[in-house]
């Protein structure tokens, strides 16, 4: 039987920003296999967003602070492993992509070869990879383009192009198409699904709870800066604490207040046979 390594690791961790009176996140222990994805989700406040940042490093390396516990990303210690050294095998994409542009290029097929070319990656195939991601996330079209020209949702396309150029292990996305209409997210799920069934470690930050339960095997509910839940979408969801805290998807509060029997579903094609059982 085939065994898979951990790929992220966090043990019994705790983090306060610079000068912040409290911790963001405390006492978090998490165990993220190689080729899972994971959906984080929890209100404003719940410790997502510095969970990616811990992940990636920048936390404490960029922000300082103070950590407590221990990091462990694709088996190496996060305090002894640089911002620099870790984005050769993991991407993070923030929820706002003008924050992730470098702004020392003039195109947008050179702003997606940034990464390789900084980590000297040969230039044919800095070119193949640069092709294949803007091809995947549908901005092919806007090679020539200045980055400062295009639309918001066409920047968040353009941010995780420039990530699946540097062809991460691990992808890290806080909330990856707030900038994108229904139909953009869609096509930006369907990519992240390509890259999971290929064995991309996948850690989401997303609100969206019916499209979390949709594509996330596994669900972890934060609140202030504590995992409150952590398991498939259909215990998660069924839990009070989630529902109180958190929120439920739609679909499952229709299955609550039509009075369905519990567990509630969580997924459109669940509840419509739920709801048929219940008429038959």
């Amino acid at each position: 039987m085939e065994v898979t390594r951990p790929a992220l690791v966090f043990d019994r961790v705790g983090y306060a920003y610079e000068e912040a009176p409290r911790e963001a996140v405390s006492d978090i222990s998490l165990t993220i296999a190689e080729g899972e994805w994971v959906g984080v989700t929890g209100p404003t406040n719940a410790g997502k967003s510095t969970l990616c940042l811990l992940a990636m490093g920048l936390a404490p390396h960029f922000f300082g602070g103070r950590l407590k516990g221990g990091v462990t990303v694709l088996g190496k210690d996060s305090r002894q492993v640089s911002v620099i050294e870790r984005s050769a095998e993991v991407g993070l994409l923030f929820q706002n992509p003008f924050t992730q542009v470098s702004g020392a290029r003039e195109r947008v097929d050179d702003e997606v070869a940034f990464g390789p070319e900084c980590h000297g990656v040969a230039r044919p195939e800095v070119e193949a990879r640069v092709a294949e991601a803007m091809e995947r996330v549908g901005i092919a079209h806007l090679a020539a383009r200045h980055p400062m020209d295009l639309s918001g949702g066409q920047l968040q396309r353009l941010a995780l192009a420039g990530l699946l150029a540097m062809r991460p292990a691990v992808l890290l996305l806080d909330e990856p198409t707030s900038q994108l209409d229904p139909a953009g997210a869609a096509a930006i799920f369907d990519v992240l699904a390509g890259l999971h069934q290929r064995g991309t470690t996948i850690l989401m930050v997303e609100h969206r709870l019916e499209r979390l339960c949709e594509l996330c095997p596994r669900v972890v509910a934060m609140a202030a800066g504590r995992v409150i839940a952590d398991g498939p979408p259909d215990e998660v969801f069924n839990r009070e604490a989630v529902q109180e805290r958190v929120g439920i998807p739609v679909f499952t509060r229709l299955a609550r207040d039509g009075a369905l029997p519990r567990p509630w579903p969580v997924r459109v094609g669940d509840a419509a046979t739920a709801f048929a059982k219940s008429i038959a």
